[in-house]
Parts: structure tokens; sequence; C-alpha cells
């Protein structure tokens, strides 16, 4: 798996939590009341308040009802046909409606747990991926460092038009989970608005996503472009700054045509071959020989062989006494040799001493 493809897969496993845990936080938070609706026998429910929001509401009593085929079998009392309206339903359904599947995996597979179950659902229910509606119990410690746990599935489509019945009756949201869990698992959980919120949150995630990777790549940018800016301008200011100590000397003495003050002028303004092979040795790679070298003012050529050419250029640039660095002629590889015959030119920045 390339980079690009690690980084992709990890931003949108990213967005996809953000989102659900978005979701889930701006659900409860939206929730005036909750409706539990549970079924005691086939097709019979219940309804009753699962929490006392309202004192008025609260106050209802329960109501028994029966479900047909696509609707209730018969319509609500009043009363609980406004208290269902933007309410969040808690819809219990018989353990038979559903798939218990005990599954033990090792425990390092807890943080990929949707991707496993799913990758195995045809297997542990009768349906595939997509005809299903599934979770599981929380993980539970089991021997030999691995993981317990209960998957729980039912069918997508009878899940659906359950959910449809009570959303066509105004509620808010619909919960589903099975009756017989120690805990409550749901399985299903259907909002009205939840698919276009949702939606609308993963494109404000990657519109911040992209915007923040382009504010990097400019900043990047016009950061290298100030420092080689500046490098220019040290080096330029450097140079001056012999130039006119050798002046400076040269008046003192006189002519400053002397041995000596010619001498000491060089010495200013030519790099040192000393200082030049002393920073190659430090910084070129042990499988790196130079076999040539040349100095022509502040222009450097070297030539030799290595095992990765390209890799030298960057090693050089990085380096405070070099600059410019590229090829002035192609890399060759003669059939007798295992490395790459290089030749690379240079500009020396010229380093101003303390004052000699």
């Amino acid at each position: 798996m390339s980079l690009a493809t690690q980084i992709t897969t990890a931003l949108s496993l990213w967005i996809e939590t953000v989102v659900r845990t978005a979701s889930a936080w701006l659900a409860r938070a939206q929730d005036a009341r909750r409706i539990a609706v549970s079924e005691d026998e086939a097709d019979i429910f219940t309804f009753r308040f699962a929490s006392k929001a309202r004192s008025k509401d609260g106050d209802l009593p329960s109501c028994r009802i029966k479900l047909v085929e696509g609707g209730l079998d018969g319509p609500l009392p009043p009363e609980w046909a406004a208290a269902i309206r933007g309410a969040s339903v808690e819809l219990t359904l018989q353990s038979s409606r559903f798939v218990f599947r005990p599954l033990e995996l090792p425990a390092k597979a807890a943080e990929f747990l949707d991707g496993i179950i799913r990758s195995q659902i045809d297997r542990l229910t009768p349906w595939n991926a997509a005809d299903v509606v599934f979770r599981w119990t929380p993980p539970q410690g089991a021997a030999d460092d691995h993981i317990a746990l209960t998957v729980v599935a039912t069918a997508r489509t009878a899940a659906t038009s359950l959910a449809r019945i009570f959303l066509d009756l105004g509620a808010a949201g619909v919960e589903i989970s099975p009756a017989s869990s120690s805990e409550r698992v749901v399985v299903y959980d259907q909002r009205v608005g939840g698919i276009a919120k949702s939606g609308r949150l993963r494109i404000a995630l990657v519109a911040v996503l992209a915007t923040t990777g382009v504010l990097a790549i400019l900043s990047a940018g016009l950061g290298g472009f100030i420092t080689d800016s500046y490098d220019s301008e040290l080096q330029q200011t450097q140079r001056r700054i012999a130039e006119r100590r050798a002046i400076a000397r040269g008046n003192q003495n006189g002519s400053g045509g002397s041995p000596f003050d010619l001498l000491a002028r060089r010495k200013q303004t030519v790099p040192s071959a000393v200082l030049v092979m002393e920073e190659l040795s430090a910084i070129l790679p042990d499988h790196t020989y130079t076999t040539e070298m040349r100095i022509e003012g502040d222009k450097l050529q070297i030539t030799g062989l290595t095992q990765d050419a390209p890799s030298l250029i960057q090693i050089l640039e990085q380096s405070r006494q070099f600059v410019a660095a590229g090829f002035f002629a192609p890399t060759t590889r003669a059939a007798t040799e295992q490395r790459e015959r290089f030749h690379i030119e240079m500009k020396i920045k010229l380093q101003s001493g303390s004052g000699t």
C-alpha cells in the first residue's frame, strides 16, 4: 500500500468517526422526548415514555396497538399521536426477529471490528452485507489475549419498513434493538434529515482538510522562497565584507601589492580548498568516492563514484557551505562498475572569518 493510499484511508476513517460522533451528539441534544415501544407479542406493541421530560407527557397512560402490513391497525389516541411527533422512538423487538452469533477475535482486532464483521457477515448471517443491518455487543476479554462479542443482525428491509411506520407518524428518529440482549444494542438507527446533515458535515470536513492542505503547501513554498532570498543576501553581504577587509588591509599597508597583501586578499576572497574538502568528507555518504575536485572562483566541480547519484544533490543542498548543486555532465555506469560515475557542479558560500 502506497503512502498516499494510507493517508487517504486514515483521513476517511477520521472523517467517518467525526461524522458519526457529531451526528450522535446532535441527535441526543435534539431529542425532546424519548418514547419506548416494545413488542410484547408478535406484532403487538406497547407505547410508553422512556423519560419524563415533560410532566404532562409522563402522565399519559401506556398505549397498546397492533401493527399490520405497512402500518398500525387503527389510529393512535390523539394524545399519543401528538406526543410521538418530534420524539425519538426506542423500538424494542422480539429476539425471534434477530440472528445472534457469538464471535471470538484477537484483542488487536478491536480497532477494526466494523470492517472485520462486515467482511464475514454473509458467513455469520443468512444475508449479505447489502441486505442486513447489524451491530455487536461490547467486546469482553477472553483467554489467550482474545476478545469475545455477539453479533446481532436482522434483515434491512424489515427494519426499514418498521422504522418508516413511526417516521410517517412524525417521529424525529427510530432506534431498533432486540429485547433479549443483556445490554441494549441499537442495530438500526434512522433519523429525519440525518443523512443530509451527515453529508453536509462530511463535505465541510473535506473542505477544511483541503483548505488546510493548500495553505500548508503555499506556506512551505513561500518559506522556501524567503529562505533562498535570505541565503542569497547573506552570501552577498559576506562577499562585500571580505572585499572591504581586503581593501582596508591594502590601504593600511600602502599600495597593497606586496606578496603578503596579495596572499591575505586571496585568503579573504577565494574559498579554502582544505575547508571544502573537509566539508565534502563530512557530508558525503560512505559509499561515495570523489576522484576529482576543481575549484574555479566560487564554483566547485567534483567527479566520482557513488551508489545513488541523485541523492547527492539533496545532501549537498543541505550543507551550509554549498548552494545551487546540479549535474554538469550525464551520470554514467560502465559494465564493469557497480557504482554510478557522477559529475556535479555547485557554488561555494564564502564564509567570512573573524577578522585576520
